[in-house]
């Protein structure tokens, strides 16, 4: 029954690639705090794969300082997947939750709700990957990398690895906007950089460079984001948060560039 139980986690997450086609929209459904929707990561993610050639909406459910294990609680993730109908389902952890930075319940917790919430998604079919987080320091980068990883393997899903990547793009690329202006959460780089991973981990190549322009509200420190579900693109709640950001070619260049000099 175990081994079944796993299979039935495991399907997903490899017919995903091989079911999709260019002719329907994807609908996905990110599930995190404001490492995700600081620069509106998810509409970023969506602006790309459109542009190439896969027509994606995005839905999300991010709140500032939340949780896994709050999503599991509240039931909105359950909710949402009964409502909708989702290709995929990205689940990013507070910063630091799996590396039990906030007591060793925190670690526990976290993966037993990224367990819960991969096995929500799977009865219904839905792909299911745990977008990585990152830490400045080299050791903590790589403690942190081993300990999703793990978390994954556990919940038998793909980790989309972030920390080493950003390190060796910030080496190679400092002049990027890697951060905002508090140092710390995203910049709109490195929402670009998630979304370039995700579509990697999704469709198993890497998209097209090219210029690239994102129409969504592009959120920073005063989001007024709640844990409730919303579309990416939707009107945000302080009509003061920009609504649009703009990618040069050279951008998305240098990122696929090194990602693909790494690779090879």
């Amino acid at each position: 029954m175990r081994a079944f139980a796993l299979l039935l986690i495991l399907l997903p997450c490899a017919s995903y690639g091989a079911t999709h086609s260019p002719e329907r929209t994807d609908r996905m459904l990110f599930v995190g705090n404001s490492l995700t929707y600081y620069g509106n990561m998810p509409a970023v993610f969506s602006a790309l794969a459109s542009a190439n050639g896969r027509p994606t909406l995005s839905d999300m459910i991010a709140k500032g300082g939340a949780t896994l294990t709050e999503r599991v609680s509240d039931g909105s993730v359950a909710r949402a997947l009964d409502g909708r109908k989702y290709s995929a389902l990205v689940l990013q952890e507070r910063g630091g939750d799996l590396m039990c930075a906030f007591g060793p319940d925190s670690c526990i917790q976290s993966r037993q709700a990224i367990q819960s919430l991969a096995q929500l998604a799977s009865e219904k079919g839905v792909h299911v990957v745990l977008l990585g987080t990152y830490q400045a320091n080299p050791a903590a980068s790589r403690s942190l990398v081993e300990s999703e990883s793990a978390a994954a393997a556990e919940a038998g899903i793909p980790h989309i690895e972030v920390s080493g990547k950003l390190q060796r793009l910030r080496a190679t690329a400092p002049e990027l906007s890697w951060f905002g202006p508090d140092g710390m959460h995203p910049g709109k780089d490195l929402a670009l950089l998630d979304a370039v991973l995700v579509y990697q981990a999704l469709h198993d190549s890497l998209p097209e460079p090219g210029p690239l322009t994102v129409k969504a509200p592009i959120y920073g420190n005063n989001s007024g984001l709640t844990e409730a579900l919303r579309q990416a693109d939707a009107p945000p709640p302080l009509p003061s948060t920009p609504g649009e950001v703009e990618y040069p070619a050279d951008t998305l260049k240098k990122l696929l560039d090194a990602m693909r000099d790494r690779d090879s």
